[in-house]
């Protein structure tokens, strides 16, 4: 059984890169390898990507702890202790996940079915598999800093210090859906590759990448998706929920433009501090 639904394989066929893809799905699984399991538990950080089940937006958030706060507790499942995250008696969702280590450039991405517990939740694994360190800037070194999230300030427009804020991005991350569950994806760039339009529209190029086209195949048959942007030094994260589509260019080229509908501003709020970055030598040249 093929592990892409109808969107991606639209996509691929568009790109012409379904062989391409074929070979890539191979790496595809449900079982977490020790390898990757050792890769997990040494993370301070973790991107969640879902759909509120109350209101039906989805959003990509960040978590974090000491490096073992997410654990590998079965051939396929991860357990992950945070104060932040559904309740417990909150039932099973479809959730992406993504762990990036930005000292070695690697990435793991997880997608599966979360079911919350008393001391944070679990996820039961659908995909594992990693991904090339393509786009993927290089922080030599981090420091947990001792910081007190400042209060959440909801938006439903950019003003100029959030605009600033996203045309000076590197990385962001993107959280998508489909009918069996989540995607949560990274996106990377030299400052400048994600554009303002509008005080409530993005556009940022599709670079290419691994050919399977998990983000663009959820959003040709769901619109929703939620961006996350984090400040490597400052912790200051920006959330974004809203709807995206790909524009497609006559010679292949891929920019997709966001139009969000919420948008969460908070100053403080992850408790690491990365060293300068040393962008990734794929990047395309940005305007500044």
């Amino acid at each position: 059984m093929s592990v892409y639904h109808a969107g991606s394989r639209a996509i691929q066929d568009q790109a012409g890169v379904r062989d391409r893809a074929d070979h890539v799905g191979r790496s595809l699984g449900q079982d977490i390898k020790p390898v990757a399991a050792a890769f997990l538990e040494q993370q301070p950080l973790l991107i969640v990507g879902a759909a509120d089940p109350e209101t039906g937006r989805v959003w990509a958030s960040a978590l974090t702890g000491a490096p073992g706060f997410v654990r590998v507790t079965g051939p396929r499942r991860i357990s992950v202790s945070t104060t932040t995250g559904p309740h417990p008696n909150d039932g099973p969702i479809g959730v992406g996940t993504i762990a990036l280590d930005p000292r070695t450039r690697r990435r793991m991405r997880l997608n599966g079915r979360l079911r919350p517990t008393a001391t944070g939740f679990t996820v039961e694994a659908d995909q594992v598999f990693s991904n090339c360190p393509r786009h993927i800037q290089r922080w030599e070194s981090y420091e947990t800093v001792d910081r007190t999230p400042g209060i959440p300030r909801h938006l439903t427009e950019l003003g100029d210090e959030e605009a600033d804020f996203i045309r000076s991005a590197d990385t962001f991350f993107l959280a998508t859906v489909h009918g069996a569950g989540a995607d949560a994806s990274h996106r990377g760039g030299n400052p400048g590759f994600v554009e303002v339009t509008s005080p409530r529209e993005l556009t940022w190029p599709d670079y290419p990448g691994n050919a399977m086209f998990l983000s663009l195949g959820n959003l040709r048959t769901d619109p929703r998706a939620g961006l996350l942007f984090l400040d490597w030094d400052t912790g200051t994260t920006l959330q974004l929920t809203g709807e995206a589509r790909t524009e497609f260019a006559r010679d292949g080229a891929r920019t997709v433009r966001f139009t969000f509908t919420e948008a969460l501003w908070t100053p403080a709020a992850v408790p690491l501090r990365w060293s300068a970055p040393e962008y990734s030598p794929a990047n395309p040249d940005a305007a500044r």
